[in-house]
């Protein structure tokens, strides 16, 4: 009996009634109450019951009360509403936050196209288009230098300058329209399969800009005999507008095929002519002749010099500004260290290919080493040649003290007032 009623008070039976409150059995009682289930969608069910032992079991007190709470999934908390169109929508604010990054990214890139200079010192041209002035025969454009196209004296170098003239001058073919398939060349001179080669060039230059100036590029075209083209740049400082480089230069034809010169063609001159500007020369021409140099008249002589794959144009054959470093090549270092060049005269003679070893020559005028002391001007001779002796370039060079020029940028000064 004992073992009875006590199985019977832990695990009771309940009634054949679902509703019913309490279950009696034997001489005691056991209440079963507070019973709740939640549906299926809430995942959970939470169940409660009490129930309590009988006082007296064989005359002897036993008391027994069960308390058991099982699992409690989401406490008191709602189900969730029913899924409708509405709440099946997307994150508005998450879509909103996106579409406003997009926005902001566009913006950004919009301000940077539509960049305006803040001070009048910066660069007008930011992009470096240039444009055509005077009547649309002059074109001009804008540089800036930049930190890798200075040297030791932390101003640009001659090849700098001349890369200017050289991209000032097909740039000016292409914005006025002649621009055909070749290395500026135009559509006639394209289809008989001519291109241009420079002859003479004559540069001078009277004050070298540093990092950070802009500088601003004019070029045009006139008349050079019958069969010729003269090309001029001025190039001056775009903030000052001082004079800081004048160059004057010479062009032929020549046939790309066959590497002869040839005539200018009456379609090409019919091309070519609208655009020449009745003017004299930029620089006065030096007619002075240049002398041929050979091993016993010059004072340097560096050999073994090759064009490296970079060094070709698209006409495969080095590049006229190569030719000015070559020539430097053999140039004394005392000079270089002393003194900033000044002007430059080159006569091309023949062009150079990928395949060409050459020779550098340079001839100090003068009391020959005695140039070591002076802090004057001082002028070379330059010859650049192939190894079979056949002549490339020809070229002058004049050199002035650097504090002459720089005094107050390198802190440089004349021996006399050290």
């Amino acid at each position: 009996m004992v073992a009875t009623a006590a199985t019977s008070s832990i695990f009771p039976v309940p009634s054949p009634s679902v509703d019913a409150k309490s279950t009696r059995i034997g001489s005691g009682t056991a209440s079963l109450g507070g019973i709740k289930s939640k549906s299926a969608s809430s995942g959970g069910l939470q169940v409660k019951a009490n129930a309590q032992a009988p006082p007296k079991i064989n005359g002897s007190t036993v008391g027994f009360t069960a308390s058991v709470e099982h699992v409690k999934n989401e406490d008191d908390t709602p189900s969730p509403p029913p899924r409708t169109f509405i709440n099946q929508l997307p994150d508005w604010s998450m879509l909103l936050a996106a579409i406003t990054t997009i926005f902001l990214a566009a913006e950004k890139q919009w301000m940077m196209l539509d960049w305006k200079p803040r001070r009048p010192d910066m660069l007008i041209d930011p992009f470096g288009l240039g444009r055509i002035v005077q009547d649309g025969l002059v074109f001009r454009q804008n540089f800036s230098i930049r930190s890798y196209e200075i040297g030791a004296d932390r101003t640009a170098s001659i090849e700098t300058l001349m890369n200017h003239l050289q991209e000032t001058a097909l740039n000016h073919v292409k914005t006025a329209g002649l621009l055909g398939d070749g290395f500026g060349s135009t559509p006639e001179m394209s289809k008989r399969n001519l291109i241009w080669v420079v002859t003479r060039m004559q540069v001078l230059v009277d004050h070298y800009p540093t990092w950070g100036d802009v500088v601003q590029v004019d070029t045009w075209v006139s008349a050079s005999g019958k069969n010729g083209m003269r090309r001029d740049w001025l190039v001056r400082d775009s903030k000052t507008g001082e004079t800081l480089t004048r160059a004057s230069s010479v062009w032929v034809m020549m046939n790309k095929l066959t590497r002869r010169l040839s005539k200018i063609p009456e379609e090409v001159r019919g091309e070519i002519e609208p655009y020449f500007l009745n003017s004299d020369p930029v620089v006065d021409e030096d007619s002075r002749k240049l002398p041929k140099l050979d091993d016993n008249t010059a004072d340097y002589v560096r050999k073994g010099l090759t064009p490296r794959w970079s060094d070709l144009d698209i006409n495969q054959h080095v590049n006229n500004v190569k030719y000015i470093g070559w020539i430097l090549e053999s140039a004394p270092l005392a000079i270089l260290e002393s003194h900033e060049l000044s002007a430059i005269t080159m006569e091309y003679r023949r062009e150079c290919g990928k395949d060409s070893v050459l020779q550098s020559l340079t001839a100090v005028s003068g009391n020959g080493m005695g140039y070591m002391g002076k802090a004057g001007e001082i002028e070379c001779q330059h010859l650049l040649r192939l190894e079979d002796g056949a002549e490339i370039v020809r070229g002058r060079t004049e050199w002035r003290p650097k504090y002459a020029s720089n005094f107050g940028i390198m802190g440089q000064l004349p021996a006399e007032s050290a």
